[in-house]
């Protein structure tokens, strides 16, 4: 019997589109909040400013292992494929599953927040995040069942506008924002005090880590190797120019929103971004930033929505999930990993109580590039004549060097968060049974 008529993941995606998709994943709604917390815990500008610099330096060093990586595994998936292929299907399955549900969710909240932001623009919108939510999430998987060139598209459209807007946001709040610089220096207000001893080496581990969560998405090309048409030469660029390009528009609209307003006012401020717009253009500051943010918003929906698709085909690849799950229609689209994607992002939509998983699977965020650094060292051994078009940059320090900063940091964060660190274990001692039964349907299937 002649086999069903199969597309494959089409090679048309270049450096623009992996900067684009990184910008777009990374830069969305915790720009708004991270400043005020940050701030909370680091009450000076130049403590405030520096640990996004150092988000950065950590960023850097990763970049190196993973373009390497990339480079030399050019495989849409993301990091589950270097997990499973120095490390074992095991290890992979910890790294797509975890990979694949958190991503969900964050579209999820994502899409929540569009919905919030819609209701406070229209207020005839208010009260039905949801309901928006659903509709954005299935609007996005329509287009993006057209094929990866619709996707493609409407990333590197986002991705352009909402950088735009952002560097207008940031020009105009050092040009116009003179008056409101100076009244916050002539201010009799009280300062925050800075802590000290342990409260302040505390107060800055939680700061740098909210900064790395923040930051995270810079490698987002990883998760397209196949369709990048020259993926030895374009990951590893479009990886570095992700990375530059993310921590330089953060540093930026924190130092906008430092030069606008006094530190007192950034503190515990969950929209920091919005004060100082409306101390620029007045009563149209909210809403200005609320429409940048929506801009902003939609485009990590398309990301995120590209990655999930992306990670459950190649664990279906692999048979460690349904193997239908890796049928590529026409377009070059995973169709039923997208509909999957789409539909789980739905339900965290519609049953908001379970987007509390994203906070266990956190664990696994920081967890999961420990293993792919660790992986980068294990092929190194395993596989010494693998062709490696880029490799890391000093070697083995700089990597080594990233590992060490993740282990400590992953211990860090797991002893800073009691409440959710012994779910995320158990839900570790948990994915085996399920890495099991879904081998199992996969020999099956294959029978």
């Amino acid at each position: 019997m002649r086999p069903p008529n199969r597309g494959k993941l089409l090679q048309v995606l270049g450096v623009w589109f992996g900067i684009a998709v990184a910008i777009g994943n990374t830069i969305a709604a915790g720009i708004v909040a991270a400043q005020g917390y940050i701030a909370a815990l680091l009450p000076n500008i130049w403590l405030f400013l520096g640990v996004w610099l150092l988000g950065g330096i950590y960023a850097l060093l990763g970049a190196s292992s993973l373009a390497e990586l990339g480079a030399a595994i050019p495989r849409s998936g993301g990091q589950y494929n270097y997990s499973r292929r120095a490390l074992g299907e095991y290890a992979g399955f910890i790294v797509g599953w975890s990979d694949w549900l958190s991503t969900c969710g964050t579209n999820a909240v994502v899409a929540l927040v569009i919905g919030n932001y819609s209701g406070v623009l229209f207020p005839v919108l208010a009260g039905h995040d949801a309901v928006i939510g659903v509709a954005v999430l299935f609007a996005f998987a329509v287009l993006q069942w057209r094929g990866i060139k619709w996707g493609s598209a409407a990333q590197l459209l986002t991705a352009a506008l909402k950088t735009g807007a952002f560097l207008v946001l940031v020009i105009a709040c050092f040009i116009l924002g003179s008056n409101a610089h100076t009244a916050s220096i002539v201010s009799t207000g009280v300062d925050v005090a800075l802590p000290s001893g342990w409260l302040l080496a505390a107060g800055f581990m939680m700061a740098v880590q909210k900064v790395i969560y923040t930051v995270d998405g810079w490698d987002g090309v990883i998760y397209f190797g196949q369709e990048v048409k020259n993926p030895g030469r374009d990951v590893p660029r479009a990886i570095f120019g992700s990375v530059f390009s993310i921590t330089a528009i953060y540093l930026l609209l924190s130092a906008a929103v430092a030069y606008v307003l006094p530190m007192r006012e950034i503190v515990g401020n969950g929209f920091a971004l919005g004060t100082a717009a409306s101390r620029i253009f007045g009563s149209y500051g909210d809403p200005v930033i609320r429409s940048i943010m929506l801009i902003s918003l939609l485009s990590c929906i398309n990301a995120c929505q590209l990655f999930a698709t992306r990670t459950l085909y190649a664990m279906s690849s692999d048979g460690l999930f349904f193997r239908a799950a890796s049928r590529v229609n026409k377009g070059g689209t995973p169709a039923l990993a997208l509909a999957l994607s789409t539909a789980v992002g739905m339900a965290f939509c519609i049953f908001q109580k379970f987007i509390r998983v994203i906070d266990m699977l956190a664990f696994f965020f920081v967890a999961n590039y420990t293993l792919s650094f660790i992986s980068m060292f294990r092929l190194r051994m395993k596989e010494p004549e693998m062709a490696r078009p880029y490799r890391a940059w000093g070697y083995p320090w700089t990597p080594g060097l990233a590992l060490a900063s993740s282990i400590l940091f992953l211990a860090g964060a797991a002893y800073t968060d009691r409440v959710n660190t012994p779910w995320a274990l158990a839900m570790l001692v948990a994915s085996y049974p399920i890495f099991r039964v879904m081998k199992s349907f996969s020999r099956r299937a294959s029978a």
